[in-house]
């Protein structure tokens, strides 16, 4: 192949490779395709391209959007083998191109097989793990652990239960994954932090909570102090709109609300008082309301005003206590 001259590069295959990977190319990519490293050099010297790392190039000039900056890290990581198995995208980095979180990590989160020596670059987070197979998604570019590996690996790093329960009930909610999914992933990993309560939480997203608070209120207030079971994140039809309840109780006519910033996804939020006006007004009663605060701080106490609630509603049981200490009375 002749070597192409710098004012040459748009129309070649480099360029369209160059499409396919938002801008970023590796020098073992340009010699392929028969460019030599004077042209390389050419290029550089004379700002038509960038070197973000080394034996890595972008093709255009100015700030590099975030998936330029993957994909160039990506490269950079992978050099020697292709991309998916050198390294791939992972954690935060892979959350963001996935959907599991709207907006991008300051770093370029990869993973890197087994031993495999990556020199530190700036902005790059290098993650290693001695088994990379069967975690790369099968289609999606650039290379990037499956979606619920992503979330797996989230959760590894998770130093609080209820970030554990955000993750795994956001993915399920958003439709990214499934339950089902999640647990058939964990149970393939020999060593997996929070292994018991990612079993416990997927259960409970079986059921048809959704969100850390759901599951709070599920566990600590309904289920700890016998209150009926609850519909949970039912579709129903309001005023023409297709609703879904957080927790309803139709035998005795009582919703129970929660808010959160966990509780929904961002742009559920907006709709929720809108959905609760179409209830005052086809039921002529109220959703009872509850945030984080009364949920985590003072369970016993909403068990037993949802409790009396019910009773005055057709309810002819009785909540008892979750333990010697309850609140409930």
């Amino acid at each position: 192949m002749a070597m192409l001259h710098p004012v040459d590069i748009a129309s070649s295959e480099l360029a369209r490779l160059a499409a396919v990977q938002h801008g970023a190319l590796s020098r073992g990519q340009a010699r392929a395709l028969g460019v030599t490293d004077e042209v390389i050099t050419s290029n550089v010297t004379t700002c038509r391209w960038q070197r973000p790392f080394p034996g890595i190039y972008v093709t255009f000039t100015g700030p590099l959007p975030y998936t330029t900056r993957v994909w160039a890290a990506l490269l950079y990581a992978s050099r020697g083998n292709r991309a998916g198995e050198g390294a791939m995208v992972s954690h935060e980095t892979a959350a963001y191109l996935q959907g599991l979180r709207e907006s991008p990590p300051t770093q370029v989160h990869l993973t890197v097989a087994g031993r495999r020596r990556v020199r530190a670059q700036p902005g790059v987070a290098i993650h290693r793990s001695a088994v990379t197979s069967g975690r790369r998604h099968p289609v999606r570019v650039p290379p990037q652990t499956r979606v619920e590996d992503t979330v797996l690996d989230l959760i590894d790093q998770a130093t609080h239960v209820d970030t554990v329960v955000a993750l795994l009930s956001g993915a399920c909610q958003r439709r990214l994954t499934t339950a089902a999914r999640l647990s058939a992933a964990a149970a393939r990993r020999r060593r997996f932090r929070w292994r018991r309560l990612c079993e416990e939480v997927l259960t409970d997203v079986a059921e048809g909570v959704q969100s850390a608070l759901e599951r709070r209120y599920y566990r600590d207030v309904e289920r700890a102090h016998g209150l009926p079971r609850a519909e949970r994140n039912r579709p129903e039809d309001s005023s023409g709109r297709r609703n879904y309840r957080d927790v309803r109780y139709r035998k005795f006519r009582t919703l129970v609300e929660l808010d959160g910033s966990a509780a929904h996804p961002p742009e559920q939020r907006g709709a929720d008082q809108a959905r609760d006006n179409d209830v005052v007004e086809a039921e002529e009663a109220a959703p009872l309301r509850y945030g984080w605060i009364p949920i985590a701080a003072t369970p016993c106490r909403v068990a037993g005003q949802v409790a009396r609630v019910l009773q005055q509603r057709g309810w002819e049981d009785q909540p008892r206590p979750c333990g010697p200490g309850c609140g409930l009375r």
